[in-house]
């Protein structure tokens, strides 16, 4: 049994989240695809994000874990049934090993015990259901849009009614044909060998703090329970007994005390590659949570997509940079597909870094994998704080 509390300094515990997170990219052997599957489990969800200015936020998350990462991978392991599309604290492709865990949503939207955005019309919800199991896979262009005073794809009552049915349980989506959704019967979707039990209270809240210390190196009840309703109160009851009978370990790092696994501290052990400078998505589960990197990396970042233009500091879709086990600077960036450029309307360093050639050198060569990445030849520096720092490349 251990109640110690480990101490911890910044960079260490910055050290050993980046470990945990499998960032700079661990080598993979074998098939580039298997490194993609891999890095699904281990995060334990991808989140799907719609903004597509350069590549989408699924697929820039997984190449900056596996540079050999293709846009075609998450096709093929969604055809291949090793991944499924559901919701973690957003929408997210999921390791098929963990569905039965997506059960205790579904269970709880399908009781009524937890709404989801839509009201739900059940006339119309089973004739879909019955489309579909006439039918076969349909999307939602298949269905008449009943309510004319609306256009809005998302208002359309078959689109409601569809989401109702995914969110609680009765459809999937076994693909997306240039990124809109198709629907099939879930019997239809899930392999025959997934376990589809019910997970038990303690079940669900032990695997939601495992799975979240096993990618996040350490953590708090908040940031376990993130955008999952009425959890948290169960995660912190579950978490002092998991510490009292020496399955957690508490690290201090400040003046916050964190839980961790007990072999997590084994991890500072190991190199971090600190030369390697890699741009993440906003999206990125590293950063997601931005309390936590304000806490952890002092990074105050935000998406400015969602702020009006004249109020914006750094652009509309800015990129993190890490670098030196750091979060050092910030690119807004556009992929302009028809041209081939990748325009850098602004990179902005923080004012903590000291730009030298180091930076510079490792800062051009992955610009030069962003690039390939976007499929894109050239690249075009619009801005650049502060200015006296030069690009060559």
């Amino acid at each position: 049994m251990s109640r110690f509390t480990d101490t911890l300094s910044f960079d260490q515990a910055r050290k050993l989240v980046l470990l945990s997170q499998q960032i700079p990219p661990v080598k993979h052997k074998g098939k580039a695809i298997d490194a993609s599957l891999s890095a699904i489990e281990h995060l334990g969800y991808i989140q799907i994000d719609t903004i597509s200015v350069v590549q989408r936020a699924h697929h820039h998350t997984l190449w900056a874990r596996n540079p050999k990462y293709q846009a075609s991978h998450l096709d093929q392991l969604l055809a291949g049934k090793k991944v499924f599309e559901y919701w973690s604290h957003a929408a997210a492709y999921l390791p098929i090993r963990d569905f039965r865990f997506s059960l205790i949503r579904k269970h709880a939207i399908a009781s009524g015990v937890q709404n989801h955005w839509f009201e739900k019309d059940e006339k119309l919800m089973n004739s879909i259901l019955k489309r579909i199991e006439d039918e076969g896979p349909l999307m939602a262009k298949d269905f008449e849009n009943t309510d004319k005073k609306r256009r809005d794809w998302s208002s359309k009552p078959a689109k409601r009614a569809l989401e109702n049915l995914f969110m609680q349980g009765d459809l999937m989506i076994p693909r997306r044909n240039n990124f809109h959704k198709v629907y099939d019967l879930t019997e239809r979707v899930i392999p025959r060998d997934v376990d589809v039990s019910m997970p038990t209270e303690e079940e669900y809240i032990r695997f939601l703090i495992v799975r979240y210390l096993e990618a996040n190196g350490l953590g708090l009840a908040s940031e376990m329970a993130y955008l999952l309703k009425n959890t948290k109160a169960l995660v912190e009851r579950y978490l002092k007994e998991m510490h009292f009978s020496g399955e957690l370990l508490q690290i201090k790092v400040g003046e916050t005390n964190y839980y961790a696994l007990p072999n997590a501290l084994d991890l500072l052990n190991k190199p971090l590659s600190r030369s390697k400078l890699k741009i993440l998505s906003p999206f990125d589960n590293l950063l997601i949570q931005r309390k936590r990197i304000q806490s952890l990396f002092d990074y105050d970042y935000q998406i400015e997509c969602y702020v009006p233009e004249v109020k914006r500091k750094f652009g509309y879709f800015s990129l993190p940079i890490l670098w030196d086990g750091k979060l050092v600077a910030r690119m807004d960036c556009k992929a302009d597909r028809k041209t081939s450029i990748l325009h850098i309307n602004h990179l902005a360093l923080e004012t903590r870094l000291k730009p030298g050639e180091k930076f510079s050198l490792a800062l051009n060569k992955e610009l030069e994998s962003f690039m390939e990445f976007n499929n894109c030849g050239q690249i075009h520096f619009h801005k650049v704080s502060p200015v006296g720092f030069k690009i060559s490349m």
